[in-house]
């Protein structure tokens, strides 16, 4: 087997940024310095963005006989007729370390530049430590987050599962999932409003798995509110309206719910009110992305509160700074935008970016979040029924009806991009199904399908039928020639690190506005992708050989690379607070 000069671990972008760098004959000053860049990025010679001199394979077709291509067009831009001179050859297969994949040979096609990885070598180099490494973000990241989830705080009372729609539940489920990405990249994540402990919400929320901070029943925000009423009192944009003054904002759809609110909680105080410019907060302080029609608002009691609950989870930032993110449905964003900026004015200072979730639409019919939970959960129980029969009871039953429950909603929630609407299928007969690849039921299917494998396994070991599972170091790789094993180490455990860094390197963002893409929809489609190619692998490949000692060699390279394959499952599925069944 082929040994990796350096032991940081394979990451496909800087594979990719270093073959750029070969490839127009600039090499970076120092080792792993190729990894400095962001995919995309422009090299400062004039050259083409990294990402677009090389392609990462990820087809089975093309992974037959190519990884990584550099097309004929990109080859055509750099060297006369496309021909690649020996010397850049050479420059390219010379590549080593800093989490560059180990390489085995190039060739030039009609195509293009083809590239083949060193497989055995990097079966090895990603299953000797039991690929740890690649469970989580490749770059640790310090600094505050507070979430705040608007559909959680009281509007004039609290929520409620019966009064939840389904595109306050998504805004939650996108919330709880973010601060997980945050969290697993070294963030201090804390979330907002703090809910009461044993109310109806937090009982429905816990169903689904999220863990939201509580207060006692008996907690009161009332002196940080007064504080916040000060605050606002004092602020350089506060406004007195001359008699008969409109707020500004000319009648737009969010002031127009905010006056039906207000008639709700009693009508508008016009004694005495205070009255906030937003327009002049965003323009005097430079914030991009504001709705130009926010104009003069009137701070009402339900406002006061939400900032009170807003200044409570920042309070114990010790950086001075943190970023807010409010989580919020897109029927909410101009509200949402009036509470950030109401809070601005108050003295917070805050970066405040916005997560806009797309509307839910259920064709032909209207649930709440309790009644979908309700409908989710009967014809969960109602297909495992058809397919187990009697022994579909008991308290393990429950557990597993409920967690694929949780998995059925969430995924269905979150494969979309959270900018885009969610369209359900409510009156589709059966509704949710243990077969077939359609989301979260059938991820957790192939991940229990991993657990009943080790269970056949250890029971084998018991009787003496196969050894136990060897150091990488015992194993010879070369013997992992299956095109599915491939797949699933270049696909799946290979990039997964780096998909979790999209989260974070998201915020990092500058320009753009106030709204920000977190990219929640990847774990999910990542999963279900994941399920999909290792669905395809088990029903092809039996691993459980028969016990012969020729053929162990193969038999444990194979449960080796599964056991990270299991590793993996269990960390994705943590980010949606999923736990792995076991056993189906």
């Amino acid at each position: 087997m082929e040994k990796i000069e350096e032991s940081s671990p394979l990451r496909i972008t800087p594979t990719v940024q270093a073959l750029s760098f070969a490839l127009r004959g600039k090499r970076p000053n120092t080792p792993g310095a190729h990894s400095g860049r962001g995919p995309g990025d422009v090299d400062k010679s004039g050259g083409e963005p990294a990402d677009k001199l090389w392609f990462k394979e990820s087809s089975a077709k093309n992974l037959r006989n190519r990884d990584f291509l550099s097309p004929t067009t990109m080859l055509n831009t750099l060297y006369a007729d496309g021909q690649v001179p020996p010397t850049v050859m050479s420059r390219v297969l010379s590549l080593r370390g800093g989490g560059v994949l180990p390489l085995a040979g190039a060739e030039v096609m009609g195509e293009g530049l083809r590239l083949r990885v060193d497989r055995a070598a990097s079966f090895g180099a990603v299953l000797a430590g039991g690929a740890s490494e690649y469970m989580k973000p490749s770059v640790q990241r310090q600094g505050r987050v507070v979430i705040n989830c608007p559909a959680l705080h009281p509007r004039p009372s609290g929520p409620s599962p019966a009064t939840l729609t389904l595109g306050q539940l998504r805004t939650v489920l996108v919330a709880d999932h973010t601060g997980a990405l945050l969290r697993r990249q070294g963030l201090t994540v804390s979330y907002c409003p703090v809910l009461p402990e044993g109310s109806d919400v937090m009982a429905f929320l816990h169903t689904l798995g999220v863990d939201w901070p509580t207060v006692p029943a008996s907690w009161s925000g009332a002196q940080r509110e007064e504080k916040v009423q000060e605050a606002l009192a004092g602020s350089p944009y506060r406004e007195e309206d001359e008699p008969g003054q409109r707020r500004g904002g000319g009648g737009s759809r969010g002031e127009e719910e905010e006056e039906e609110e207000e008639e709700q909680q009693g009508g508008r105080e016009k004694d005495g009110a205070l009255r906030v410019n937003l327009k002049r907060v965003f323009q005097e302080e430079g914030l991009a992305g504001y709705d130009p029609s926010l104009g003069t608002c009137t701070v009402q009691r339900d406002s006061v509160s939400h900032l009170a609950q807003l200044e409570h989870a920042a309070a114990d930032c010790k950086e001075t700074m943190a970023t807010v993110l409010h989580v919020m449905s897109c029927r909410d964003e101009f509200r949402q935008q009036q509470i950030a900026m109401l809070w601005r004015a108050s003295g917070a200072t805050h970066t405040q970016r916005h997560v806009v979730c797309g509307p839910v639409k259920t064709p032909g019919t209207n649930l709440t979040a309790e009644q979908y939970l309700q409908l989710r959960r009967g014809q969960m129980k109602d297909a495992s029924e058809m397919k187990y029969g009697d022994q579909v009871e008991g308290r393990t039953w429950d557990d597993i009806i409920r967690v694929m429950t949780s998995a059925t909603i969430r995924f269905e929630l979150l494969s979309t991009v959270h900018t885009s609407p969610v369209t359900l299928d409510l009156q589709r007969e059966g509704g949710v199904s243990t077969k077939g690849p359609r989301g979260g039921v059938f991820v957790m299917y192939n991940c229990a399908r991993l657990h009943t494998l080790f269970d056949s396994y250890e029971r084998g070991v018991e009787k003496g039928l196969y050894p136990e599972i060897p150091e990488a170091s015992q194993l010879d790789f070369s013997a992992l020639k299956e095109e599915g094993e491939w797949i699933l180490l270049f696909n799946y455990l290979i990039p997964f690190s780096e998909l979790l860094d999209q989260s974070g390197q998201s915020l990092d963002c500058e320009g753009g506005g106030a709204r920000v893409n977190i990219k929640t929809e990847q774990v999910c489609k990542f999963l279900v992708a994941l399920s999909k190619d290792f669905s395809s692998y088990y029903n092809r490949v039996h691993v459980l050989g028969e016990p012969l000692p020729h053929l162990f060699n193969q038999m444990l390279c194979r449960l080796r690379m599964l056991r990270a394959l299991t590793d993996l499952y269990h960390s994705a599925l943590g980010t949606l607070h999923l736990p792995p069944i076991r056993q189906l």
